[in-house]
């Protein structure tokens, strides 16, 4: 089912880690500007999955095509130039310098070690740095201490910093971690912004959160996928019922 049109196809992608399969002869396709939610008991492969996506983990066989270019011998880095941003659990943002500074260093052309020594901060980086502060409802905070922040809003700045890359993918692994309620509604206005020119991936336990921000959910079970669909679909699928409640 070799598509074009898919931003992110991938195919009987397997992982063996000592003869166990984290991930399991496993097919799943992602739309442009598509937001996918991906659920599932803890160790389903959920979290690998995203790891072999944006080259953290090599694939032991399988097919990662995005945007029609096989990435499984790629590095790492060189999937984060063709356009992969990958956010991890814990945010990683430079606690010590301002919300403007972290977005600044973010910038594509501050990112390698030479770039970073010769990095102006140019006209188009203060555009960009703008308008991802909009974005990501940090422009009022701008000169403050990044380490000052709300834990909402350092989560929030993390994804800024990947915005400021322009990434076509942009994956998220349990974004709304520990937020408030309030910051989990503007983080769900966020991602519903940041999606409409791009594809974004969602991993997250929440599912009044999922609810609220998928356009379609995938469910993962030991390495594969289990059902994939609307929440209302998925939530009424007895496969899915069985897996969750027999945990």
């Amino acid at each position: 089912m070799s598509n074009t049109n898919f931003a992110l196809a991938v195919e009987d992608l397997t992982v063996s880690f000592d003869g166990f399969k984290a991930i399991d002869n496993l097919t799943l396709y992602i739309d442009k500007n598509e937001l996918r939610v991906i659920i599932g008991p803890n160790g389903a492969g959920k979290t690998t999955l995203l790891d072999l996506i944006c080259g953290k983990t090599k694939a032991s066989g399988g097919s990662i095509k995005f945007k029609n270019e096989e990435l499984t011998a790629l590095d790492e880095h060189i999937r984060v130039r063709r356009g992969i941003g990958r956010k991890f659990q814990t945010p990683s943002i430079y606690e010590n310098l301002s919300v403007f500074q972290n977005l600044e260093v973010s910038f594509p052309s501050g990112r390698s070690v030479f770039g970073a020594l010769g990095f102006k901060c140019t006209d188009e980086v203060k555009a960009r740095v703008q308008v991802v502060a909009e974005e990501i409802g940090l422009a009022e905070v701008l000169d403050k201490e990044a380490g000052l922040l709300s834990h909402g809003q350092k989560q929030w700045l993390e994804i800024g910093m990947l915005l400021m890359q322009e990434p076509e993918l942009l994956m998220l692994d349990e974004p709304i971690a520990g937020m408030s309620a309030r910051e989990r509604e503007l983080t769900a206005d966020l991602l519903q912004r940041i999606c409409k020119n791009r594809s974004v991936i969602v991993i997250e336990h929440d599912m009044e959160f999922v609810k609220q921000i998928a356009h379609k959910v995938t469910v993962m079970h030991q390495g594969k996928i289990l059902a994939e669909g609307s929440m209302e679909t998925v939530q009424a699928d007895p496969k899915v019922i069985d897996v969750y409640l027999g945990h």
